[in-house]
């Protein structure tokens, strides 16, 4: 009886900053082995190990031990070892600071906080009479200044700038998670809400510009009694845009513009050596990430000049919270069948682009069938 062929495996390799593919004629004899191909192939200089999306628990990336665990057809996530990671320690980046903001505004409805003691107490009783007597809660000054305060704050950890129509899903769960908050007379009961959250992150921003907070400081400075020649208070405010969390963060503690700029050329200059460090070039593209998006924001500047400056990754996940790779690839997984569809309708047709897409698909069609074929 003929011994079975080997089994080729297709591989997505997820490092911290990109995804690659990786194709491999038959199993790796073992979870090291595997290891020393993708050292070898992909061209990464550091220790690692290795986890699979582990499609027995949903995708849930899952420690590799064992090479028969892996499918033909997987994704693997590069996880650095202790031994990786304390490379960076040759460069003093213990000062690097968190992003501001972790999340991005929330799909649903807004998390409303938790307020002071004393103040959820308050409403604690004051839902309970609301629920007994349709009563509502007589809001005292000081009460309605203590909600305003924290709602703001939970406000501004998303967004400096909250649109009209997010304001107005802060104060509509505001009310949905207080009822006793509601406002008579009023046809959705919170509008009177929406107005003073709208007026309070305004005063909100000006606490946080005198603070030094840099994504509303750069709009300091506008027209006033006291300046009268500058320009509107409403032009060319500087704000993120639609899916930027991270706009314009602050410096790191213990940094400044010339120590960031430092940094910047220590960073160029391991890019261009032959065994970069690229756990060492990440860490140091972090810390520089506030002096980058200064400049961005503050300057302009044309995109060849921005490359010049630095070697440019990973700003998306920066900016945003999101793996672009991860998601544009999982984007392309969804619409994949549909794209299909589209591009075989296209090629039922007649013309230049249509005889292009037939050539291309007989390639697509020929390698599924072979991978079946073998599988």
């Amino acid at each position: 009886m003929a011994a079975a062929s080997p089994q080729p495996m297709i591989l997505r390799v997820v490092e911290p900053d990109q995804a690659r593919k990786l194709k491999l004629s038959s199993r790796p004899a073992s979870v090291d082995a595997l290891i020393n191909i993708i050292k070898e192939q992909l061209e990464i200089n550091f220790d690692f190990d290795l986890l699979y999306e582990d499609p027995d628990f949903e995708g849930k990336l899952t420690s590799l031990a064992d090479i028969e665990e892996l499918p033909q057809k997987a994704v693997v996530h590069i996880s650095l070892s202790q031994d990786s990671s304390s490379i960076a320690s040759t460069v003093q980046l213990s000062d690097v600071s968190s992003p501001e903001r972790l999340s991005r505004w929330p799909p649903g409805p807004f998390p409303v906080p938790i307020f002071a003691f004393d103040v959820e107490l308050k409403l604690r009783d004051g839902n309970a009479e609301y629920e007994k007597n349709n009563t509502h809660l007589k809001l005292t000054r000081d009460l309605k200044h203590d909600i305003l305060e924290k709602l703001s704050s939970a406000i501004y950890g998303f967004k400096a700038y909250p649109s009209d129509k997010e304001i107005a899903k802060a104060a509509e769960a505001l009310v949905a998670k207080h009822p006793c908050l509601k406002e008579a007379g009023s046809e959705t009961g919170w509008n009177g809400w929406k107005n003073s959250i709208k007026f309070k992150m305004g005063n909100y921003r000006n606490k946080m510009r005198r603070a030094g907070c840099q994504e509303v400081t750069v709009n300091a400075g506008k027209r006033s009694r006291s300046n009268p020649e500058n320009e509107s208070s409403h032009s060319n405010i500087k704000r993120p845009k639609r899916a930027e969390v991270n706009f314009l963060p602050n410096f790191p503690q213990g940094k400044d513009p010339s120590s960031l700029e430092q940094l910047r050329q220590t960073n160029v200059e391991e890019v261009k050596k032959t065994e970069k460090s690229l756990p060492l070039i990440r860490k140091m593209m972090e810390t520089t990430f506030p002096l980058r998006r200064q400049t961005i924001v503050m300057s302009c500047p044309p995109v060849n000049e921005l490359m010049d400056l630095w070697p440019l990754y990973a700003e998306f996940q920066r900016i945003t919270n999101q793996n672009l790779p991860n998601t544009f690839y999982a984007e392309l997984d969804r619409h994949l069948p549909r794209l299909m569809t589209l591009f075989r309708q296209k090629a039922s047709k007649t013309g230049k682009t249509a005889d292009a897409l037939v050539e291309i698909l007989k390639i697509h069609d020929e390698q599924v069938n072979g991978l079946l074929y073998t599988s």
